[in-house]
């Protein structure tokens, strides 16, 4: 079973997530920030991952530290969970479109982490978070994951832009570690992702 859990405690934050890639897009999370709750839930629920998410920060300061180590801590166990990689996939690709909002992602597991993020949002914050911390958290799960990732959206409604971005996400991400079954090996020409 591809499955994973990790926890990161720290002065700010408390977190602990269990992650199964072969679930069923059940999710069950408690950040205390419900935007961020709603999120993850439709990139479990698209990427058909089985997510558990538990979460306490310092969110008196503001949301900074805890969409960071969730983002830390959700790359860490992506990672124990496809293992060395093999028979994965490896890429992953997605266009969703959320009303006028469209997001395309690509995606690469192969331990090199980078992400490209073109999305530029209109207001300040989206779901009573601040904007800037949408790309944080993906910067902070590429760092863990070892993904690359680029990520492309455009529309006029910020919270349709980025559930757009998670639910591709998830797509994409699904289709990338899923098992290829004609071969047993790691997909790379080095042997090693």
């Amino acid at each position: 079973m591809r499955r994973a859990a990790g926890e990161r405690r720290t002065a700010e934050t408390q977190i602990r997530i269990v992650l199964d890639l072969d679930g069923s897009g059940k999710a069950e999370l408690a950040t205390g920030l419900p935007f961020l709750d709603h999120m993850l839930n439709a990139f479990a629920r698209h990427g058909r991952f089985d997510l558990e998410v538990e979460a306490t920060g310092d969110l008196a300061v503001d949301a900074h530290h805890t969409i960071e180590d969730v983002g830390i801590v959700l790359g860490t166990v992506l990672k124990k969970a496809i293992g060395e990689g093999r028979g994965i996939r490896r890429f992953g690709q997605a266009a969703v479109p959320m009303d006028e909002s469209l997001a395309e992602v690509a995606l690469d597991c192969a331990g090199r982490s980078y992400l490209v993020f073109d999305a530029p949002f209109h207001g300040l914050a989206v779901g009573g978070i601040d904007v800037t911390l949408v790309p944080h958290f993906f910067e902070s799960l590429c760092q863990h994951a070892g993904l690359t990732l680029h990520v492309r959206a455009y529309g006029r409604n910020d919270h349709h832009r980025t559930e757009a971005i998670f639910k591709a996400v998830g797509v994409a991400l699904r289709s990338a570690v899923a098992l290829d079954g004609a071969v047993d090996t790691v997909p790379s020409t080095k042997g090693v992702l």
